[in-house]
């Protein structure tokens, strides 16, 4: 693929036809989809009118300059469904030819970059790639040119390194990782209010994670405008987080207000235009999360039918978005094990089979390791789901456990479970047995955690 020597001279039109320049020698039949795609998504881009400047622009999703329009027609490009159908390697080189030609492009050009280089990090994680989507956030951050840019990046590669079991408490200060200054006097404080709310969302679910439930209320603090604004400023991660907050705390109707306002703003809204988001922390993960804690407060209420009904949705979202053997689907179906489980004890009935067939079918997806061998238990790869495998490992003995011919795998694996479960807020027991409201275990699906 060829790429034009742009002078600064050229208008922006001009620049952007070199990106995709006719190939030599020909690309294969679904390259050339995707560039035609491109084509088409830029044309548009290119053709709309100009938008009547915002007086916030820096922190609009998508701002009203011509830079801005083509990355994010771009970014829903690579993203979307007509993305995921081309090979991310060429859909890489689309978003990084595009940030090249936009460099140094003239007003809204920084932010046009700021958002292709966000897109590149979700794409290089879907790929699995998430210490390569770790270093692009990080770039991200030393060349954003808003706070907003900055926000999003530190909130995302504070997600991706939750997932992978990291310390980040030498990470949570806004100010040694997020520049929150506004110097435009024009932008409104509340604006500041909802970037800062981020931030201190991202805190309060590490310190979920930590077991710091108080410190985690004094981050919260309690109900804020902020709620207020779902869908209209990027601050739907902060309101999942705290919904998962009130659910850890017991306050099952506040938290479910939360979730049932994520839910009606996704339902109602495109949220491919949330561009100010990346990695495990993009829109998409924020639907499969609400869907799938939602699934849970529902079990953990006693309503089974709707349980089952949302954590179903939450395992085609699942599957959908990252295929049928990824460990997110892997994490849904142990949710969904731990309703049968729920429901059969409430009723009184039995469902040993479905449930075993769950974790079983779980673990696999999880690639847990063989809980005879210690060297297998020493790989990478399953620690970034420490707390599901363990959870679903735990769940698993219990079923074993009352099984009289396989009560001795039942101990082994159980055992296994204990010593692997490291979760500070609650010991293995307690999120195997829910009979303190105020202690439910709830799993986070975006960074694969037991809060």
């Amino acid at each position: 693929m060829r790429i034009i020597e742009r002078p600064d001279t050229l208008p922006l039109s001009a620049l952007l036809s070199g990106l995709l320049l006719d190939p030599s020698p020909p690309l294969p039949p679904k390259q050339a989809v995707a560039m035609n795609a491109i084509r088409s998504a830029l044309a548009r881009a290119l053709s709309a009118p100009k938008a009547r400047p915002l007086r916030a622009r820096h922190y609009a999703a998508v701002g009203d300059t011509q830079p801005e329009r083509v990355a994010a027609e771009m970014v829903r490009y690579a993203l979307g469904g007509a993305g995921r159908q081309s090979p991310p390697e060429e859909v890489m080189r689309i978003l990084e030819q595009g940030g090249s030609n936009l460099q140094g492009g003239g007003e809204g050009a920084a932010e046009a970059v700021g958002m292709l280089m966000l897109a590149m990090s979700t794409l290089l994680y879907r790929s699995g790639r998430r210490q390569d989507a770790m270093e692009k956030l990080k770039a991200t951050q030393q060349v954003a040119p808003s706070a907003a840019f900055r926000v999003a990046a530190w909130e995302a590669l504070m997600g991706l390194r939750m997932e992978a079991g990291q310390d980040v408490s030498s990470s949570m200060s806004p100010n040694d990782s997020v520049d929150l200054s506004i110097k435009d006097e024009e932008i409104k404080w509340s604006d500041q209010d909802h970037l800062k709310f981020r931030v201190d969302a991202m805190k309060g679910l590490a310190a979920l994670i930590t077991g710091e439930i108080d410190t985690a209320q004094t981050l919260f603090g309690g109900p804020k405008d902020s709620y207020a604004g779902v869908g209209n400023n990027q601050t739907e991660n902060a309101v999942l987080t705290y919904g998962e907050y009130l659910h850890c705390a017991g306050d099952f109707p506040l938290a479910t207000q939360m979730y049932e306002k994520l839910l009606e703003a996704a339902s109602k809204e495109n949220t491919s235009g949330n561009l100010l988001a990346a990695a495990n922390m993009d829109p998409e993960e924020v639907s499969l999360g609400v869907t799938c804690s939602y699934g849970q407060l529902l079990s953990h209420s006693g309503k089974f039918g709707e349980a089952e009904d949302y954590l179903t949705r939450a395992l085609q979202k699942a599957e959908e978005q990252f295929g049928s053997k990824h460990p997110k689907v892997g994490i849904v179906l142990t949710c969904v094990a731990r309703m049968y489980k729920l429901k059969a004890k409430a009723e009184d009935s039995s469902s040993i089979m479905v449930q075993e067939g769950l974790y079983r079918k779980a673990l696999e997806v999880l690639k847990a390791p063989a809980i005879n061998s210690e060297d297998t238990r020493r790989q990478v790869d399953w620690r970034d789901w420490r707390d599901i495998v363990s959870l679903a490992r735990g769940e698993y003995a219990e079923l074993l456990l009352i099984q009289s011919n396989r009560k001795a795998e039942g101990e082994r694996m159980k055992e296994w479970a204990e010593d692997a479960w490291k979760n500070r807020r609650l010991t293995l027991a307690q999120a195997l047995e829910f009979s303190e409201v105020s202690k439910p275990a709830v799993v986070d699906t975006r960074i694969g955690r037991v809060i």
